[in-house]
């Protein structure tokens, strides 16, 4: 199940006995435990919450590890194992883990908490093992997700302005739960945030501010590019940084103007969303598949004479706006 989801399974059906909790979004994987942990009710956390490094958990280590997830809980109805990093091979799974997972301490539940980071057998397909997915959601998930984050804090939110802190927080879920405490305290109980309120008191993040740079140059908006290319100078991005930028926003625009096929055939090519590459074909529509190929190349080839030495950074970069702006 998705993590968002987590939530209402544990109500609904208490606590599992054997959970994988695994993704790169760590505020999802600590708030997954922290929901388990919650749904264990816990009285006496001190004796009945364990936790382990799943290095360790190997040869005869394994084999009392499993021995202790059939010790009872002392003056509590539940007892949370956690197991960090844990990553058993099929051999271990077989022999010590599948046995326990068929028939196991029903007092007891066992969370293994992994960033997916190394590799073992697939514990998320594994018999008597609840797979939580902690992974990066999509844009569409987080908003929704945000939507009740900001409903819980007794506030409200318009549907545009969800999606812009999305966006403004690079998907950043910890980070848009601490804007929403943000906007609490500025805003009390009952406001409303709209897209304004992002605007005017939510920083964006610099790969937005990336994004907005190459969608200037796109449109060919000299004084909205500079403004944004200022605004990053400012905050320590460098010639170098803003060029490779531009380069592969116009190498994704060039192979998109070579391509044919549905925009989910080309994003499932190129690792795009498919209403990013239906975007990207707009603007190869209005600049042109030929101009587009032209100024991919041209902006290489500036890149490729900084490195050599033939341009310094600056006027590398200072070339490559007079291409795309004046060419």
């Amino acid at each position: 199940m998705k993590f968002v989801q987590l939530s209402a399974n544990l109500k609904e059906a208490g606590p599992a006995s054997v959970y994988l909790v695994e993704g790169e979004e760590a505020f999802f994987r600590d708030h997954a435990v922290g929901a388990i942990r919650a749904a264990c009710a816990l009285a006496n956390p001190a004796l009945n919450d364990v936790r382990y490094e799943g290095e360790a958990l190997k040869g005869d280590a394994l084999g009392s590890f499993v021995s202790d997830l059939r010790t009872l809980p002392f003056l509590d109805e539940k007892r949370l194992v956690r197991a960090y990093e844990f990553y058993p091979t099929e051999r271990e799974w077989e022999s010590a883990l599948k046995p326990y997972a068929a028939s196991p301490c029903p007092s007891t539940v066992l969370v293994i908490v992994n960033t997916g980071a190394k590799k073992g057998c697939d514990l998320k397909r594994k018999v008597g093992v609840v797979y939580v997915d902690c992974g990066k959601e999509s844009e569409e998930a987080l908003s929704k997700w945000l939507f009740g984050v900001v409903r819980r804090a007794g506030l409200s939110i318009d549907g545009d302005a969800t999606t812009l802190m999305v966006r403004y927080c690079d998907s950043n879920a910890a980070r848009m739960k601490l804007e929403v405490e943000k906007l609490k305290l500025l805003l009390g109980h009952g406001g409303r945030i709209t897209r304004e309120t992002v605007e005017n008191y939510i920083a964006k993040d610099v790969e937005y501010k990336i994004y907005e740079l190459t969608q200037a140059a796109s449109r060919g908006n000299f004084s909205a590019f500079s403004e944004i290319l200022h605004d990053l100078m400012e905050k320590g991005y460098d010639e170098n940084a803003a060029l490779s930028a531009l380069i592969s926003h116009y190498r994704s625009l060039s192979e998109i103007a070579g391509m044919r096929g549905t925009d989910g055939e080309i994003g499932a090519a190129l690792g795009l969303k498919p209403y990013a590459v239906q975007k990207n074909r707009e603007i190869v529509r209005r600049l042109g598949a030929e101009r587009t190929q032209k100024l991919y190349l041209e902006l290489y080839g500036l890149a490729a004479g900084m490195r050599s030495g033939l341009y310094q950074k600056a006027g590398a970069l200072s070339a490559a706006i007079a291409k795309i702006f004046f060419g």
